[in-house]
């Protein structure tokens, strides 16, 4: 069901909350990454997804994997505020004994449905889903986010070429384009640019947008559906620490947990 783009930031606004929190709580994590994306994780999870919350393991679910899983703290609290565990649980991440694992746990965290976290198995993981939906003749989708500096490894072009082979259509990637990754920027750590042009000649359908925008979000989702015999990449261009003002395109921000007085000033920042 399409949701108003209100509706929408609002729900961002609060896995955005649930992120900072996490992260802090843990005092380690990966925040920057992860709010690039949480515009995305709401308009996926309350729009665009076929999913139960009360069934996670339901048959004809769609399916998402999270590659670059270092980003887990995102699709943790995009699963807690769409209600598939408690949002207070999110205090827990990282911490012993918590469900909620640096990296996404699918025998341990309701409505994850892969684990992932070295770079690039994740994609090949999707590739697997989308093609066993294809075998069985079953109609549910794949969704996959992908990061720049994750598409360095070698591995999500063999994924590429793979969807691209069995004409996956019903798998769709989202690459998050932020331009910033551990070391420095994408361009300077080994530059895998143009982005289209590569899964174009891979044989996808690249899709370029503003990953901030609903509305370009929910037209390239759409491009996606109808578009037959091929898998689809969007390509997003996107902020690395996006709503909080002092981790904006700051590549520091990457792996770094905020202390208490940038946790406060996130926290107000972000209205909570």
């Amino acid at each position: 069901m399409q949701q108003t783009n209100t509706f929408l930031a609002e729900q961002a606004r609060k896995i955005r909350i649930g992120i900072i929190e996490g992260v802090y709580r843990a005092a380690s994590g990966h925040p920057g990454g992860s709010l690039s994306i949480a515009d995305l994780m709401a308009y996926l999870y309350f729009e665009e997804m076929n999913i139960e919350p009360s069934e996670p393991k339901k048959a004809d679910r769609d399916r998402f994997v999270l590659s670059k899983g270092h980003a887990a703290p995102a699709l943790y609290s995009t699963l807690a505020n769409r209600g598939y565990f408690p949002v207070d649980d999110l205090k827990s991440l990282r911490q012993i004994d918590s469900y909620l694992q640096g990296h996404p746990d699918m025998k341990g965290t309701p409505g994850v449905d892969m684990s992932t976290g070295s770079l690039g198995l994740g994609i090949s993981a999707a590739c697997g889903m989308a093609l066993s939906a294809k075998v069985s003749n079953d109609s549910y989708r794949v969704y996959s986010v992908i990061g720049d500096g994750e598409s360095e490894e070698g591995q999500v072009w063999e994924a590429a070429m793979f969807a691209a082979h069995y004409k996956l259509d019903n798998l769709c990637v989202f690459l998050d384009y932020n331009g910033l990754q551990i070391d420095g920027t994408v361009a300077d750590v080994i530059g895998p640019a143009p982005f289209k042009e590569k899964f174009e000649a891979f044989g996808w359908n690249a899709i370029e947008i503003d990953g901030h925008d609903f509305d370009a979000i929910r037209n390239a989702a759409a491009s996606a559906r109808e578009c037959k015999g091929k898998p689809t990449v969007v390509i997003m261009k996107t902020v690395k620490g996006r709503g909080v003002s002092f981790m904006e395109n700051q590549v520091s921000w990457h792996g770094s947990a905020p202390k208490e007085e940038q946790y406060k000033l996130a926290l107000e920042e972000l209205g909570a």
